[in-house]
C-alpha cells in the first residue's frame, strides 16, 4: 500500500500516512487543513553517461541515415 506525507498548513507538522488511492480522495476532502508534502523525496541521480547497446547502435545509425537532418548522434 503506498504511503502519503501530508503537512499540516496550520502548524507545519509532518505526517506520513499508508492507504490506498480510494482512500487518498477521501482523507484529502476530510482533512482540508492536511496539504500533500513533497519534501521528503529523495532526488534522483545518474551518475555518468548510459551505455547504449551494439544493436540500438546500429538501428540509430539507420534511421540516422534516412533522415540525414535529424540530430541522432546522442544516441550513437
Amino acid at each position: 500500500m503506498p504511503s502519503y506525507d501530508f503537512k499540516n498548513k496550520e502548524t507545519g507538522e509532518i505526517i506520513e500516512l499508508k492507504m490506498s488511492m480510494a482512500e487518498l480522495d477521501k482523507y484529502k476532502d476530510e482533512h482540508p487543513e492536511m496539504e500533500r508534502y513533497f519534501g521528503n523525496q529523495a532526488p534522483a541521480t545518474m551518475y555518468g553517461k548510459p551505455k547504449q547497446s551494439d544493436g540500438f547502435k546500429e538501428v540509430m545509425q539507420k534511421i540516422q541515415s534516412e533522415h540525414p537532418a535529424a540530430n541522432l548522434s546522442n544516441y550513437t
